[in-house]
């Protein structure tokens, strides 16, 4: 795992973009693995200006998405498929639809969790997996006490992950669903390349325990140790309370 500590949220998506384009360049039918949150935006804009400018095209990429809330109806603003579609997808020349999410309005949740994991393993699962972290130290949502080797399922989001998302919901926590689907550790680990940003100080613990802790399932995040090409990129505040920074 690579640790590169970045000062400002453009140079990160800077250098996650730089792997992205590096991708696309040598494969430009790549499978993209995105995540939703505040922390990769910067990336999509990066990744949308590189776009317009000729440098990368999406035009034969095929997206997995990470997660998905469950009980928001289609079309609302904070489901996680309108997210996409409005910060990277329709930005971009990635075809539409070939983008993919779990589908959270299937009545049958556990039905939708086996036709995603299927749908990933016929595509070969993700070149390149873009990824968050939350205070916890979730990746997708796969909250603390789960297995590590989890594939994609239903997941019950924390008090704290609602909270923190709450800001997404005008701060009203009751308005953050309590479920979601969610591609699993087991999952996640299946890319090739695991890209991981993380800014601000409220995400300083989870990073300390992501690179310096034990694999614990208490953490996480900690099971990205075990990956091969795994790139963590932060700011000075995500940084703080490492012991090298």
């Amino acid at each position: 795992m690579e640790l590169i500590v970045l000062d400002t949220a453009e140079q990160i998506a800077e250098r996650a973009a730089d792997a992205i384009e590096e991708l696309l360049t040598t494969k430009p039918d790549a499978v993209l693995g995105t995540a939703t949150g505040s922390s990769p935006l910067p990336l999509y804009d990066e990744l949308t200006r590189r776009c317009e400018a000729g440098r990368i095209s999406f035009k034969d990429v095929t997206g997995f998405m990470l997660d998905e809330y469950v009980g928001l109806p289609e079309g609302h603003p904070e489901r996680y498929a309108t997210f996409m579609e409005r910060n990277l997808r329709s930005r971009v020349d990635m075809r539409p639809g070939a983008l993919h999410g779990p589908d959270a309005l299937n009545p049958d949740l556990q039905a939708a969790c086996d036709e995603y994991e299927a749908t990933m393993a016929a595509a070969g699962y993700c070149d390149l997996q873009i990824l968050g972290i939350g205070a916890d130290g979730h990746i997708g949502f796969n909250e603390p006490g789960g297995p590590l080797d989890s594939s994609t399922h239903i997941d019950v989001l924390t008090e704290q992950t609602r909270r923190d998302n709450a800001r997404f919901f005008d701060g009203d926590i009751d308005a953050v669903p309590t479920h979601c689907i969610t591609q699993g550790l087991g999952t996640i680990m299946k890319a090739r390349t695991l890209v991981l940003i993380a800014t601000g100080e409220n995400k300083a613990e989870a990073v300390r325990q992501l690179v310096e802790g034990e694999v614990s399932a208490e953490w996480p995040a900690t099971v990205m140790q075990n990956h091969a090409d795994a790139l963590v990129l932060v700011d000075p505040a995500a940084a703080g309370l490492l012991s090298t920074h």
